[in-house]
């Protein structure tokens, strides 16, 4: 058994498993796919000599090995992030900078709420901002190039600290739209749905609303660049859109509320950062004051 080369990518990764009980939650929480997560952990597990779960039809359980070696990782993990927060407080006591980064589907009201916030903390700051894929975004802030990231809140990322920042209605844009009034999701769902890649969340967000009504997601064949190109092509007759209401080029574009038996389907947005970081307690305060004042 080799331990000396034990591969920190294997370990967080094996951490995520135990915590989500899922290879594929796991995998979306760091933000690779399950393969990738999947052979990290075979590689982990070849190196410590033994497996550390058993997947079935039921789901994953740890084994018995697993059992004693998990809470090991845990800790040696958490030394680790410890040694990397002690060292940033260290060498950056005068730092004055919060890096956030943000979803192209983060509105624009929620991203000057934050700069008037940090103004307000008890040490103002800076706001660094930048705008990324939800990949992206997560990848930043395990390394610890972000602070805080602003995200749709479709994924977990275990170990992080999270708070739901803000709501904000679904609307639907159809070739046939002519007028605002709303419509049920089970009627919606019929409709033939233009889809992005799944890098900013509105994708992962729409795939499961559907699984979540237990209806069949009637795609267009083709993919559209991102969520700015959808009302484009909802025109041109190719299909609907799901987009959150800021997100619409203009009020006046035609849509139509999205209801669920009568109330509006909302997406969620979070604050995501380490209660770790060196500015953990001002982290805190800012997700707190966005969160009082969501609309």
């Amino acid at each position: 058994m080799a331990t000396d080369r034990l591969n920190l990518e294997g370990l967080r990764y094996a951490q995520a498993v135990a915590e989500t009980e899922s290879f594929s939650a796991a995998a979306r929480a760091y933000g690779v796919t399950q393969p990738a997560l999947s052979n990290g952990i075979a590689k982990l597990e070849e190196r410590l000599g033994k497996k550390l779960f058993e997947r079935s039809p039921r789901g994953v359980t740890q084994t018995a090995f697993g059992v004693r070696i998990l809470p090991l990782i845990e800790r040696a993990l958490a030394a680790l992030d410890a040694v990397g927060a002690e060292a940033r407080r260290l060498t950056e006591p005068g730092e004055q900078k919060i890096r956030m980064g943000v979803s192209p589907l983060i509105g624009s009201h929620l991203v000057a709420r934050a700069f008037s916030m940090v103004q307000g903390l008890p040490a103002p700051r800076d706001l660094v901002l930048r705008e990324a894929n939800m990949q992206e975004l997560r990848e930043c802030l395990l390394a610890g190039r972000l602070d805080i990231i602003l995200i749709p809140a479709v994924a977990a990322m275990p170990r992080f600290e999270h708070r739901v920042i803000d709501v904000e209605p679904i609307v639907v844009v159809s070739p046939d739209t002519a007028e605002a009034t709303p419509v049920e999701f089970t009627e919606a769902g019929k409709e033939q749905f233009i889809l992005v890649p799944d890098t900013c969340g509105l994708t992962t967000f729409t795939t499961q609303l559907f699984q979540a009504h237990e209806m069949p997601l009637n795609t267009y064949p083709g993919e559209a660049a991102s969520y700015r190109v959808l009302e484009d092509w909802a025109k041109l007759g190719l299909g609907s859109a799901m987009v959150p209401r800021s997100k619409l080029t203009s009020p006046d574009v035609c849509h139509r509320p999205l209801h669920d038996q009568g109330r509006e389907v909302q997406i969620s947005f979070e604050a995501v950062w380490s209660a770790d970081s060196p500015l953990g307690p001002d982290l805190l305060r800012l997700a707190d004051s966005l969160a009082a004042t969501r609309q």
